[in-house]
């Protein structure tokens, strides 16, 4: 009502991420949009891949039962696997997602503090504060992963690989969560440009756009907000750490693009 117009072809905006990898600063940025053109934030919980409270993997089913309930238009954001469907569901015209990435290393830190601390319901919040006993001991568990569970949750390779099939499509915006803290304008062009290569009739000029994306941050408005830095890994890490995630890991972050190679 707003823009005076239908939403009718107007794309869905999609944030999606693996957990921990900046999805609320991503999301901020989508919920600027009405700003700047017809759309609307959807309201909608976030669409996962897993049930937070006891650990259940969703089949690709159920999340496109989720993804069929957004209209032009509309905001969303979830942690969603590349299983093919989904993955068409968005690269097809009225589509328009975006996948956030941040350097594996900070993700399992940040995981153990959101397990242990800042989400009680989770399904492994009482394995991690009553259970294991010390930083080192979490942050192992977060880089091994517990096979021995029922519930799925391996290692943080093998949790993020179902996840790369978003990289490899060109109809999907890939982003750094580093870059929109440190390069923020130029990111916030490629969310925007991006969203008008996929049909979003930007109704203001593009410079006005960009500063209304960087206008809608605000990390107190996310609910797991803790530090938010980039590199917080090396104060955490140590070298016993460094090894483990090298061998679980260590092809990740270069597959990733955050280290040329396992020296480091």
């Amino acid at each position: 009502m707003r823009w005076r117009r239908s939403l009718e072809g107007v794309p869905i905006l999609f944030a999606n991420s693996f957990p921990k990898s900046g999805t609320h600063l991503l999301t901020q940025v989508l919920q600027g949009f009405p700003a700047i053109g017809p759309a609307v934030d959807s309201g909608l919980p976030a669409i996962v891949s897993f049930v937070g409270d006891s650990g259940r993997a969703r089949d690709e089913g159920e999340i496109l039962a989720d993804l069929e309930r957004l209209l032009p238009g509309d905001i969303a954001y979830g942690h969603v696997h590349a299983f093919p469907r989904v993955v068409d569901f968005f690269c097809q015209a009225g589509g328009c997602a975006y996948f956030i990435l941040r350097d594996p290393r900070d993700v399992v830190v940040s995981h153990v503090h959101y397990v242990t601390e800042m989400e009680p319901d989770h399904a492994h919040h009482r394995y991690y504060a009553e259970e294991l006993h010390s930083f080192d001991e979490r942050l192992r568990a977060s880089i091994l992963g517990r096979p021995e569970t029922e519930m799925p949750f391996p290692d943080i390779r093998l949790r993020f690989e179902p996840y790369m099939g978003w990289l490899e499509r060109a109809e999907v915006l890939v982003l750094r969560y580093e870059d929109l803290l440190t390069g923020r304008q130029e990111s916030l062009g490629r969310v925007l440009d991006h969203a008008v290569r996929r049909s979003f009739p930007l109704a203001v000029e593009r410079e006005v756009a960009i500063q209304a994306l960087s206008d809608a941050i605000d990390p107190q408005r996310s609910p797991t907000f803790r530090s938010g830095k980039a590199g917080a890994w090396r104060e955490q890490f140590s070298e016993d750490n460094k090894r483990l995630f090298k061998e679980v890991a260590g092809e990740l972050l270069v597959r990733l693009g955050y280290e040329r190679d396992r020296d480091w």
